[in-house]
C-alpha cells in the first residue's frame, strides 16, 4: 500500500487538480495507494473541495478546526499512515504539496526506487521555473546550513519512505524521551517549514539501508496563490534549526550503534540456541497452500457425449503491485453443433493473505467474445474494471470465482449445513451461499473417491457460479482436498465436469 500525504491550507485552486494527477499516476502505473489529505483550517473553499473529491478516490480526509502548522499536519498524517499498515517493511509513504510545485508523475520513478531496495527517496531540486530571485537565492542557499550526509536538497517536502524507518525513528525519539517526566509523546518534528522537512529528513536518514535521491523540477510558476515563503525569515530559521538538525542525526547514529553493539553481543552469546532452533523459526506457511504446477483435467459431458475439456491450475508465483500473489487458471473449452465456448479465469490472489488482487474473465460463445478485467485493491477497499473511469467499494477480503474455487477446498465443511460468506469482490453480489447437500462416492481419474457434495451460488451473478447456473461441486473427502468434479447449467444444456487426471506437487 501507498501512502500519499498531502498537507492542505487555503490549496482550493490547485489541491484538486493535483488529487486527481496523483489518480492518473497510479491508474497509469497501477498500484494499491490511499491519499491521507489533512486540511489545517482553511477558509478558501478546499473543504468543499476535498469532499466532492473523496466521493471518488481512495481518500481520507482530515480537518483541523483551528490552524496547527505545516510540521503538527505533516507529523498526523505520517502517524496516520504508519496506523494503518499491517505491512510496515513492505508499504511506504509519500509527501506532496498540494500547490504544484512537485509534479506527481515524479511518484512512479520513487516507488521503483523503493521496490527496488531504497528505503528512504527523496525529490531533490533540478530547476526552478518562477518565483522571485530572493526566493530561489533562499531556496538554494537553505540546504548548505541543513546539511544531511548524502543529500544535496535538504529541504525538500518530496519524500517516498518505507513506513518501517518511520516506525524506527518515532521509537529512537521515544526512547530517548522516556528519561523525561512523564506526559504526552514528545512531537517527532519540532521545526517549521523547510526546517521541518529537513528535521523529517534527518531523523529518518539513520535507519535508511538506502538512500536514494532523485532529481525533481520545482514548478513555483504552477502555484495559484501569493508565496507564503518568506525569503529572509526561511533562511534565518534553518541558521538556528541547525543544533536541532545534528542532534537530530546524531541521536538517530548513536542509537543505531547502541543497537548494533546490542545485537552483537546477542548474536554471540545465542549462537548455538538459535541453530538449535532454526527450524521452529521457519517462515510461516502461506495462506495460499497450492502449490504451482498444481492441475487437475476435466472431460466435459453433455449427457453420454463429450463435448470438451477443462483445467484447472495454479500457474504461477508472480508479483503484483509489490506483493507476492498465486496466479490460478480455470478453462473451459467445447462445443457441440451449432454451440462452441471457450472462457478463461484467471485470478491473482495475494498468497499471504488469499484476496483477490486481479481478475480476469475472457469468453468467447456463439461466435461473440468479451472480456471483463479487474484490478482489486482490498486494503484501499475498492475495485476497478478496466475501461470504466470508476471506482467501486469492495469488500474487506474479496473473492472472485477462480479463487473460490481453491479458497473453498480450505474451508471446513459439515454434512447438512448452509454456509453464507461476504466474500465475494462485488459487495451488491453477497453473500456467496454454499450448502453442503451430502456424501456421495464417485469414481473418477481411475479410482473411486468419498466426496462431499456442495451446492454453491452467487446472488445476480453470472458464470459458473451464478445463482441460475444451479452448479454443484464434488470435492474429495481426504486431505488435500481435490474438485473431482462439477455440474452446472450452460444455455444448451447441463454439463457435467468430471476429473480425468491430476498432477499434486509437493505443497510449500
Amino acid at each position: 500500500m501507498i501512502y500519499v500525504c498531502v498537507p492542505v491550507h487555503n490549496e482550493a485552486k490547485t489541491a484538486g487538480l493535483v488529487l486527481w494527477k496523483v489518480r492518473q499516476v497510479f491508474s497509469a502505473f497501477p498500484r494499491e495507494y490511499q491519499l491521507l489529505v489533512l486540511d489545517d483550517a482553511s477558509t478558501d473553499g478546499t473543504a468543499q473541495l476535498l469532499a466532492s473529491y473523496a466521493k471518488v478516490l481512495p481518500m481520507t480526509t482530515i480537518t483541523h478546526r483551528q490552524r496547527q502548522g505545516y510540521a503538527r499536519s505533516l507529523e498526523e498524517l505520517l502517524r496516520l499512515a504508519l496506523q494503518r499498515t499491517d505491512r510496515p517493511k513492505r508499504d511506504c509513504a509519500i509527501t506532496l504539496h498540494a500547490d504544484f510545485v512537485h509534479s506527481p508523475e515524479a511518484m512512479e520513478e520513487m516507488v521503483k526506487r523503493l521496490e527496488s531496495g531504497a528505503d528512504l527517496v527523496v525529490g531533490e531540486l533540478l530547476q526552478e521555473r518562477g518565483g522571485s530571485r530572493a526566493l530561489r537565492l533562499a531556496r538554494r542557499w537553505a540546504p548548505r546550513l541543513l546539511r544531511l550526509p548524502g543529500l544535496h536538497d535538504t529541504i525538500s517536502g518530496f519524500v517516498a519512505l518505507r513506513l518501517i524507518v518511520l516506525r524506527q525513528a518515532l521509537r529512537a525519539e521515544q526512547s530517548a524521551a522516556s528519561a523525561a517526566p512523564p506526559g504526552p509523546p514528545a512531537p517527532l518534528l519540532t521545526t517549521e517549514g523547510w526546517c521541518a522537512n529537513a528535521e523529517l529528513l534527518a531523523r529518518l536518514v539513520p535507519h535508511a539501508r538506502r538512500l536514494d535521491p532523485i532529481p525533481a523540477a520545482a514548478r513555483y510558476d504552477l502555484v495559484q496563490r501569493p508565496s507564503r515563503v518568506r525569503p529572509l525569515h526561511e533562511l534565518l530559521a534553518a541558521w538556528r534549526a541547525r543544533p536541532v538538525i545534528r542532534a537530530a542525526r546524531h541521536a538517530g547514529a548513536a542509537l543505531l550503534l547502541c543497537a548494533f553493539g546490542l545485537r552483537a553481543q546477542s548474536d554471540s552469546t545465542d549462537r548455538t540456541r538459535a541453530s538449535d532452533s532454526s527450524a521452529a523459526a521457519a517462515r510461516p506457511a502461506p495462506a495460499v497452500p497450492f502449490p504451482v504446477g498444481e492441475r487437475f483435467t476435466y472431460s466435459a459431458k453433455y449427457g453420454p457425449f463429450n463435448v470438451g475439456e477443462a483445467t484447472l491450475q495454479v500457474a504461477a508465483i508472480d508479483t503484483l503491485r509489490g506483493s507476492e500473489t498465486v496466479h490460478l487458471l480455470f478453462e473451459i473449452t467445447g462445443g457441440a453443433l451449432w454451440y462452441s465456448l471457450h472462457q478463461t479465469l484467471e485470478s491473482w490472489v495475494g498468497r499471504g493473505d488469499f484476496r483477490t488482487r486481479r481478475f480476469v474473465n475472457r469468453t468467447e460463445e456463439k461466435g461473440k467474445s468479451w472480456q471483463r478485467e479487474f484490478d482489486v485493491f482490498p486494503d484501499s477497499g475498492f475495485y476497478r474494471e478496466a475501461g470504466a473511469d470508476t471506482t467501486a467499494p469492495t469488500v474487506e477480503e474479496p473473492l472472485d470465482d477462480a479463487a473460490f474455487l481453491y479458497w473453498i477446498r480450505t474451508v471446513p465443511l459439515e454434512r447438512g449445513k448452509r454456509y453464507e460468506f461476504r466474500r465475494y469482490f462485488r459487495p451488491e453480489k453477497n453473500p456467496v451461499i454454499v450448502e453442503v447437500l451430502g456424501r456421495d462416492r464417485v469414481g473418477v481419474a481411475g479410482r473411486k473417491w468419498d466426496a462431499i457434495v456442495i451446492r454453491p451460488k452467487i446472488p445476480n451473478a453470472g458464470g459458473i457460479l451464478g445463482e441460475k447456473q444451479d452448479t454443484r461441486i464434488w470435492l474429495s473427502v481426504e486431505q488435500p482436498r481435490i474438485m473431482l468434479g462439477m455440474q452446472s447449467k450452460f444455455s444448451f444444456g447441463q454439463v457435467t465436469l468430471k476429473l480425468k487426471e491430476y498432477s499434486l506437487p509437493e505443497r510449500p
